[in-house]
């Protein structure tokens, strides 16, 4: 399975419901974006899902129009803490061939990039931005540590259907070394703990594309049960691990 076919299983209602457990964008994400957008400060967030970037973006932004395939990521994002926010417009489509209403003073992409067409969304994000206006990935960064991890990695590795997962920062790299992307900077916030039991540690896992129960179907238990046993094993009952914000802009050729 590519990236872009694995990206339908955030279709599913559970799979939607999960996102909650994932750790938040760190504050420092949004005081980047704040310093990035200029006017119109109106805002793009495409790939929006459940709105972990829309919902938060601070007052000074007047319109955020958070665009996303599944009806039941927006669902979500509607009904959690600022989803009623007067200035958010859900709409459910493609970055592909959303309904857009540009100039933008900004685009966002949150750990989205990797669900869309880059030939046909970029071209698409630098129409659509306002003059000297940016496109700004954005991602968090995890870091784990203990021996637990690399038997985690085995299981992880074993069970999912990619042999490599991007990770955001490579695909920077990889858009400017195409010449699709004119990267003007990078930063990181600093890392911010986040702590979590197993059990939602393994809702997390079970919000992603790849180890989601839509995706590994029957050997869903199998992998449940060899994950707990690895905590059991050392004796862990919370998952404890940093957080770091990411943030690359640029503009999209």
């Amino acid at each position: 399975m590519n990236p872009i076919e694995l990206g339908a299983v955030f279709a599913d209602d559970d799979v939607a419901a999960l996102y909650q457990y994932r750790a938040p964008y760190p504050q420092g994400v949004f005081a980047i974006l704040e310093r990035l957008v200029i006017a119109p400060r109106v805002v793009l967030d495409a790939g929006a899902g459940t709105g972990a970037l829309a919902r938060r973006f601070p007052p000074s932004i007047e319109r955020i129009d958070a665009v996303d395939p599944s009806g039941a990521m927006i669902a979500r994002g509607r009904s959690l803490p600022g989803g009623d926010d007067a200035r958010i417009r859900w709409i459910v489509a493609r970055a592909e061939n959303a309904p857009l209403s540009p100039p933008y003073g900004l685009i966002t992409v949150g750990a989205s990039l990797h669900w869309m067409q880059a030939d046909v969304v970029l071209p698409r994000f630098r129409d659509a931005l306002a003059p000297g206006a940016r496109l700004a990935i954005v991602d968090t960064e995890t870091t784990h540590s203990g021996a637990w991890r690399t038997e985690m990695l085995d299981i992880i590795r074993r069970y999912s259907p990619l042999e490599h997962h991007l990770e955001t920062h490579e695909m920077v790299s990889r858009a400017v070394q195409q010449g699709v992307l004119m990267l003007e900077g990078e930063e990181r916030t600093s890392p911010e703990p986040f702590d979590q039991s197993v059990d939602d540690y393994l809702r997390l896992l079970g919000s992603t594309s790849t180890l989601s129960r839509v995706t590994l179907g029957s050997r869903a238990a199998a992998f449940d049960a060899e994950c707990r046993d690895l905590f059991a094993r050392h004796g862990m009952r919370r998952v404890r691990s940093t957080v770091t914000g990411y943030v690359a802009w640029g503009s999209p050729r």
